[in-house]
Parts: C-alpha cells; structure tokens; sequence
C-alpha cells in the first residue's frame, strides 16, 4: 500500500489537480514538482471563486503530523461532500479544479470524481492483507444513510439517495450520484449506498458521504495477513 498519491488530469474542459494521503498525516508526495506545491490558481488567481487560502509549503510543512483538507473544485456543495468524505476516513487531501462551469456543473463534477477514484487506487494500492469489505450506517439529523463497499476489483455501483431536488447549492443533484459513479469506476470498487430515511436532501447526501467514509476506514482495515483476500488468489 503506497498510502500517497498525486496526480494531475487535464481535459479540454478541466485542468485537475489531486494529493492524497491515506495514512492520517498530511506527508504529500509532489513527485514532478520537487517535492513543492504549486497550486493550479497560482497563474490564474482570477478563476479562484474559493473562501478558503490556498496552502502554501510553508502552511503543509506545518501541518504534516496531522490531518489536513483543502478541495477547491469549483462547486461549492461538492467541496463539502469531499471534505466531509475525508474527514470521517481520517484522509488528507488536496484537490483544485478549473473547469467549465460557466457551461454546467457536469464536466467538473464527473471528472473530479474520476481523479479522486485514480488517486485513492494508487494510495492503496495492491489489495492485501485488509478486510476488503465494509460497510456503515450515519446519521445526520432526520436522515440516515448506509453504505456497503467492495475492494473487488470489478467496479459497480448501485446508487439511491432518494433525492426531491433538482439542486444542493451549485450542484445539480443527479451531478452528485454521477459523482459516484465516476469514483467507483475508477477506484475499482463495488459500491452500494442507500438512503434509508430523510426529508431534506441536504442531510440526505452528507450522511451518505459520510457512511462511505466509515465503510473504507473498515474495508482498508489491516488483518495482520498478508494474503489477498480472494479465493481466486487475485483482485485486479
């Protein structure tokens, strides 16, 4: 299991890019910029629509014992279910996007959720010596979420939030279950989340996002083994 991982995926409609860091810390590996941030806003400061200060080295090298979040995708309600995600898995990251937003919230949202998916894929690397499955239940409020994940090797997604609006803020609701869709497919795993019960959408999706946090913490939980836990021997 590397446990880091840091990538860029550019399109000709996002520029993307994504540090992770699996192990709690905030130890990012900057491997084609020598080990040094750069952030995707530093030569376009105008296109940062984000609240939050971009980290500078100085502010990561202070913060590598600990955990540590910074995504800035460009829509404000995907940055807090990403935020929400790692918090609750004990992850760090750093996420930037530049994307097309002044068309629609598809292509930013579908394509981050593909670079999260290649990024955790490399964190974790090969599957070995963890439990392989998890799952979870959270709450928030009137709502109540569960989530059920594979490290399978064969990437499926069943997916009902049960949603009655169009929209969360900036984010078009059938956006954030393709946002999973896209993450499954590209991390490799099978996954099943479900709203069990809520009235307002808000809730509804932060307690799926968080569940799925609570669910990799227990699938990427060690077994003192080291076997791959299939009984064909392989997960690819």
């Amino acid at each position: 299991m590397s446990k880091t991982a840091h990538l860029y995926r550019n399109t000709k409609e996002t520029s993307i890019q994504i540090a992770v860091d699996i192990t709690g810390k905030s130890n990012f590996n900057f491997d084609k910029t020598n080990n040094q941030f750069k952030s995707l806003f530093e030569s376009k400061p105008h296109l940062n629509k984000s609240p939050w200060e971009v980290p500078t080295n100085e502010s990561l090298n202070l913060s590598k014992d600990k955990q540590f979040i910074y995504v800035n995708s460009g829509i404000g309600f995907l940055d807090h279910m990403i935020s929400a995600l790692f918090k609750h898995a004990n992850w760090s990251i750093i996420l930037e996007c530049i994307g097309d937003t002044y068309i629609d919230d598809h292509h930013s949202c579908e394509d981050v959720g593909i670079a999260l998916g290649d990024a955790l894929k490399i964190a974790i690397g090969e599957i070995r010596g963890i439990k392989r499955f998890g799952y979870a239940y959270a709450p928030l409020d009137e709502a109540l979420s569960r989530a059920v994940l594979d490290f399978s090797g064969r990437p499926f997604h069943c997916i009902n939030l049960d949603f009655t609006r169009e929209s969360i803020g900036q984010l078009s609701t059938e956006m954030l279950i393709h946002f999973l869709e896209s993450f499954t497919l590209s991390c490799g795993v099978t996954l099943h989340v479900d709203t069990i019960k809520g009235s307002n959408d808000h809730h509804k999706a932060e307690s799926a996002f968080k569940a799925l946090a609570v669910a990799f913490r227990m699938a990427l939980t060690p077994t003192g083994k080291d076997d791959v836990p299939s009984t064909k021997g392989v997960i690819f």
